[in-house]
């Protein structure tokens, strides 16, 4: 794939130098969402690294996707580390492990995960902050969740915390075409809970 690309003359951009740079029709943004398995995420990006082609690598602050020798090593060689953020999803178990069910109204259910999970996320956007550069973020789709990570930006503003970017929200789909191997298939768009070209902007929860 990389090869054909390069073949055809498109130009590589991380996701942060594509808001920042003048954007041609022969752009490709390469991003990846580092849910597992980090090794596999290091020999991608030194094989993109190899044909001087730079992507953004956004990983969740989960013990299957840390990896703070690895994080440190993609971004040497020049790509781009975010922060793959799922603290809404995992605000809402706490809740759950704390009872708090009597919370029936759904905003305001909605409005107690949200206090939990802007901490989380400050608190894990600060951790990656301590090993690399980190001005962009990117939700985990979470598919065994019912929230949706992205209710934090009802609520919030991302570039408070210095960052400049989301793709979800500061891309323009109907100019940008977005392909995802969701569900390890190139139309995992289609069964996908959340990862679709459009609904960004669609915070309510999923949940009754």
């Amino acid at each position: 794939m990389l090869d054909s690309l390069v073949e055809q003359g498109f130009n590589f951009f991380t996701f942060r130098d594509y808001l920042d740079s003048p954007q041609s029709k022969k752009s490709i943004i390469i991003r990846h969402d580092v849910d597992n398995f980090p090794i596999n995420s290091l020999k991608f990006a030194a094989l993109q690294a190899e044909q001087r082609i730079k992507g953004s690598y956004y990983f969740r602050v989960v013990p299957e996707s840390w990896d703070e020798a690895i994080i440190k090593e993609i971004a040497s060689m020049g790509h781009e580390i975010g922060y793959h953020y799922e603290d809404v999803s995992t605000a809402a178990g706490r809740l759950r492990d704390l009872g708090t069910k009597r919370l029936r109204d759904k905003e305001a259910v909605a409005e107690e995960i949200v206090k939990i999970a802007i901490e989380s996320f400050s608190e894990n956007l600060e951790k990656l902050r301590k090993i690399v550069s980190v001005k962009t973020i990117c939700m985990h789709g979470s598919p065994m969740s019912r929230w949706d990570s992205r209710l934090l930006w009802k609520y919030y503003d991302y570039h408070a915390f210095g960052l400049v970017g989301e793709p979800y929200f500061d891309l323009n789909f109907d100019e940008v075409m977005y392909l995802t191997d969701t569900g390890r298939r190139w139309d995992g768009n289609f069964v996908s809970v959340r990862d679709k070209m459009f609904g960004g902007g669609d915070m309510e929860s999923k949940s009754a």
